[in-house]
């Protein structure tokens, strides 16, 4: 792949773009917009799914035997559950957010009908030099609060502000990219492999590839709450890959520079044809990659057979550290991913 450092700083740079736009599971309406743009503007064909999901063609020849590139855009978020007396805000999870990785981060209340509200999100009665028990609480949804960046201190004058249970909870995200290569955010997970797919768009654009079968990308919305990638399979799709993140960590192979390659997660084996030629594009593009089986771990691509498309799958990332956390990877992980996909197409 030509040029790899064009399409990897771009990449990067629409995924910092995509993460500095809230969108939790269920609230993703922006970023969708943004998607459909950055689509539309390299030249591609793009429609908004009814679910609220991108659809992509990005062209080739054989239709009959068609790939399909999943990645999803929504992210971990929170949601009002409860408007306390005090005036304080409890929260429950979109996806799977841990409460303390997002423990003093500062959040935005978006209502249904009167705007976005800052806050805080901390553990309830949160003053070291008060609570003697802080350090050794564990915390839990039940005792952690939004505390509102407003002068108020009952349920009512939150209620005045149009601030009501089921508004969405968006935590700031941090994007940093530094002088050596790494990026840092919350929510890399997954907007960094839906900035490779635009990386890999604009490479199919640019060098005018026609790939030998005809490629989608299906941009998901509600993969964190585990139907993202249920729907929306166009007519010939033979395969479909999940381009997510990577694991690194204990026990396995992959680090934030490589692209990963999943042969099982919890949900099982992934196909062992495709999972056999995405190792053989990598070795073909010299993309430094690792084969590894995730313990901990459910993707898009999942759903889609798990609602009954008769597909081959397999799933691909960028190495990302502390995954559901403050999350790290490196430009040289998708400049790995890129070269893997642009291999993959001249196999396939």
């Amino acid at each position: 792949m030509e040029h790899i450092t064009t399409y990897t700083d771009y990449a990067v740079s629409q995924a910092a773009a995509l993460l500095a736009i809230d969108s939790p599971s269920g609230y993703t309406r922006q970023a969708e917009a943004f998607l459909l743009d950055a689509f539309s503007s390299l030249g591609f064909s793009a429609r908004r799914t009814v679910k609220g999901g991108i659809l992509a063609d990005l062209g080739g020849e054989n239709a009959d035997d068609a790939l399909l590139l999943e990645a999803h855009t929504d992210t971990l978020g929170a949601m009002v559950a409860e408007i306390k007396g005090s005036g304080r805000l409890r929260l429950t999870p979109l996806g799977g957010l841990p409460p303390t990785a997002v423990e003093t981060e500062n959040c935005r209340i978006v209502t249904k009908f009167n705007g976005v509200y800052e806050g805080t999100f901390q553990l309830v009665n949160a003053s070291l030099h008060v609570n003697g028990e802080l350090r050794t609480i564990q915390r839990s949804y039940d005792n952690t609060e939004v505390v509102l960046d407003e002068a108020v201190s009952s349920a009512e004058e939150v209620r005045a502000l149009g601030i009501e249970v089921g508004d969405i909870v968006c935590f700031e995200p941090r994007t940093r990219v530094t002088e050596k290569g790494y990026i840092k955010s919350r929510f890399l997970d997954d907007k960094l492999s839906v900035g490779i797919l635009l990386g890999l768009a604009k490479y199919l654009k640019d060098e005018g590839v026609t790939p030998k079968r005809r490629v989608y990308v299906h941009i998901t919305v509600y993969e964190e709450v585990g139907h993202g990638g249920a729907g929306s399979v166009p007519q010939g799709v033979t395969e479909a890959i999940s381009v997510d993140m990577g694991c690194v960590g204990d026990g396995l192979q992959c680090t934030e520079h490589q692209v990963s390659i999943c042969a099982k997660d919890s949900g099982g084996p992934y196909s062992y044809e495709v999972v056999r030629r995405l190792i053989q594009a990598a070795k073909n593009q010299q993309a430094d990659y690792a084969v590894d089986v995730y313990p901990h771990y459910g993707s898009d691509v999942e759903a889609t057979l798990g609602a009954g498309w008769d597909i081959r799958h397999g799933l691909i990332g960028p190495g990302v550290y502390a995954s559901h956390g403050y999350e790290r990877s490196h430009k040289d992980g998708v400049a790995n991913t890129l070269k893997l996909l642009a291999g993959f197409l001249e196999l396939s």
